[in-house]
């Protein structure tokens, strides 16, 4: 069989490119190994291997026949031929998009495509496939990736009803890196040594206070947190977010993504560092200081990165409610709430109509208001136009005398 197809990314080469810095003439980066094992020199003596190297990415984030099956001695490389190249192709114009989003655009392909190609790029890696042997109790390779194209689809309908948040380092000496598992999930209550975070484990998805973060470049990044955490993250982090059913239809609004969020260097830092602890061995960076954020964090406080909100959307243009209606050119018609439930699921509407979520809801924009002042930390695109960059004095106070009211309750 050829060797073309064989030689396996599973973090794609366009990818990698994305995190070049701005004018770099060589196509490298710094690669960190975390187990960089030994070589033997000519005389039959064992040294320890250099952890960081700098190379090109045909050498990076990849191993030879990952995706290759067998089956009675035959050999098959259409998985990485015809599966990836489709879901990649349109992942890497999806990336482009959302690294570049401004509202009012709107592009459901793109939206579909992102969304695909980050279910499938979580599942694709050494630490996902070995997290589906888990989960399927089986060590055989081939079933393993049935597994992979089974599930493809798994994370999409959690991360459409997220609160969707797209945050910038543009400004900043520090950028972003990439790990070998660079859709990365962050729960503030699951440290790197628990039993969540061990081996191949991440904290699942659709834990209330479990965070999707995933660099689109060396400059953006995209952090998806699931609302009923934005709502209420006052309940217990690792208790189940409404309506907690991976494979279902979900609707996704354009106009609530939230975009502008300036980050700091020590945010960056932060976020660097998280994603280094979740990954599985490797990470990459254009700059070799790039690749050791725990010099700059506080590497015993992961549950209090940004007085434990670093990753949380600005919930002041967050609404209570939500419920969708539709009709149908045909007369026909529909419904679906926030969290996906349809009208006859007996806990549709639920936290609208018992108002579960609407005094938390209040509590956090006060709280917000007074832990990061009157400038929103991301803006959305209501009443066709963008909120206000700044709360007026009067609006900021009404959001602070939230927060005291809630406390005398």
């Amino acid at each position: 069989m050829s060797n073309q197809y064989r030689n396996n990314h599973y973090v794609p080469v366009w990818y990698q490119k994305r995190f070049l810095s701005v004018g770099q003439k060589d196509n490298e980066l710094y690669y960190l190994n975390f187990k960089p094992g030994q070589f033997i020199d000519p005389r039959g003596i064992a040294h320890p291997s250099k952890p960081i190297k700098k190379q090109g990415f045909n050498f990076c984030f990849a191993k030879k026949d990952l995706y290759t099956t067998q089956f009675q001695n035959v050999e098959s490389t259409k998985i990485e031929q015809y599966f990836f190249g489709k879901i990649d192709r349109n992942g890497r114009n999806a990336v482009e998009y959302f690294t570049n989003f401004q509202h009012p655009s709107v592009d459901g392909k793109a939206f579909e495509d992102l969304m695909l190609f980050m279910s499938t790029q979580k599942l694709r890696t050494p630490k996902g496939l070995a997290w589906l042997s888990e989960q399927s109790k089986t060590a055989s390779k081939n079933q393993i990736l049935e597994s992979m194209l089974k599930l493809r689809q798994l994370h999409c309908a959690i991360w459409t009803e997220c609160v969707w948040q797209i945050a910038d380092a543009t400004q900043l000496n520090v950028k972003f890196i990439i790990s070998d598992h660079p859709v990365t999930v962050y729960n503030r209550v699951c440290g790197p040594r628990s039993q969540w975070c061990r081996e191949a484990n991440d904290p699942d998805i659709w834990l209330n206070a479990t965070h999707t973060i995933f660099p689109l470049s060396l400059n953006k990044i995209l952090i998806l947190t699931n609302l009923s955490w934005v709502r209420n993250p006052y309940q217990p982090e690792r208790s189940l977010r409404p309506n907690a059913q991976p494979f279902r239809g979900a609707i996704f609004k354009f106009t609530e993504i939230q975009t502008l969020r300036h980050l700091t260097e020590q945010e960056v830092w932060d976020i660097n560092y998280i994603i280094k602890r979740r990954a599985y061995q490797f990470i990459g960076a254009a700059k070799e200081a790039w690749l050791y954020p725990e010099k700059y964090v506080s590497t015993t406080q992961w549950n209090m990165f940004g007085d434990g909100y670093l990753l949380m959307p600005d919930p002041r243009p967050i609404h209570w409610g939500g419920e969708i209606m539709w009709g149908n050119n045909d007369g026909t018609g529909g419904a679906m709430d926030e969290y996906g439930r349809l009208p006859w699921d007996p806990d549709y509407n639920k936290e609208t109509k018992n108002h579960s979520e609407f005094n938390s809801l209040d509590k956090f924009k006060g709280e917000f208001a007074r832990l990061y002042g009157p400038y929103r930390r991301g803006r959305t695109f209501e009443i066709m136009t963008l909120d206000k960059e700044r709360d007026d004095d009067k609006f900021h106070q009404y959001h602070l005398n939230l927060e005291k009211k809630r406390k005398k309750r």
